[in-house]
């Protein structure tokens, strides 16, 4: 992929990353070196990686690693991708933050083009688009879904997403941790962007890499968190 050339900031600012975890003890490892790897002009990264009450190995293997500028929080039972990233967010201190989850769907190689709105101060909030760039086939209804929540965000908020439920969200760290977020779960998404647009954030996509999975390969989200996600958009149009 080719890289994106990029503005210096100011100083040494920082990206914060938002990992929450949950039963990804087969992908985790790999996922950190990805993004350790990443190399971001003038940024400094620090990664909060939150387990979401995992049965599976991943506390082991979290208890046997170092994260280098990295916090580990632990929730003894599962609360959900929401309220995993509410317990990371406090605990941020980035002057970005981007949202990444522990499989690898997702390709931290495309921080740098996902960054590059904020830096050039034309966005407060970027999302990355599964739909303008290469992707693996999604499963059927998925995409349906995805489309149809995509729709409902546009009408009820008067804006142009091609991809609401996408996890690579990148904010201004002050605007995130300026948010009263209450979702446990993948209702996460709708009301995070709700609060965005309702506050008036430039609002960017970019388009992305993914590699979507299959339920045997580990995929979590189903058809009731759609139906969550349908009632949260709604909700939050009329409500805080």
């Amino acid at each position: 992929m080719e890289s994106i050339p990029m503005k210096k900031s100011r100083g040494a600012a920082t990206l914060s990353i938002i990992v929450p975890v949950y039963n990804e003890e087969k992908t985790l490892l790999l996922l950190l070196q990805k993004v350790q790897k990443v190399k971001l002009l003038g940024l400094k990264k620090e990664i909060i990686l939150v387990n979401d009450g995992s049965i599976d190995g991943t506390a082991e293997i979290l208890k046997k690693i170092k994260i280098p500028n990295g916090k580990i929080f632990h929730h003894e039972q599962n609360r959900g991708k929401g309220a995993a990233i509410r317990t990371a967010i406090p605990y941020t201190t980035g002057e970005y933050v981007i949202i990444q989850d522990a499989d690898l769907e997702y390709d931290p190689l495309d921080y740098e083009k996902l960054l590059q709105p904020l830096l050039e101060g034309d966005a407060d909030v970027v999302y990355g688009s599964r739909f303008m760039g290469p992707r693996r086939a999604f499963l059927f209804w998925h995409f349906v879904g995805n489309q149809f929540l995509t729709f409902v965000t546009n009408l009820l908020y008067n804006t142009v997403l091609t991809d609401m439920e996408t996890c690579y969200k990148v904010f201004k760290g002050d605007i995130l941790r300026g948010l009263r977020l209450r979702s446990n779960r993948f209702d996460f998404e709708p009301e995070v962007t709700a609060k965005v647009l309702k506050k008036g954030c430039r609002l960017y996509e970019m388009p992305i890499t993914y590699r979507g999975r299959g339920f045997e390969e580990g995929k979590k989200i189903t058809w009731r968190d759609g139906f969550a996600a349908l009632y949260g958009l709604i909700r939050y149009r009329f409500m805080d």
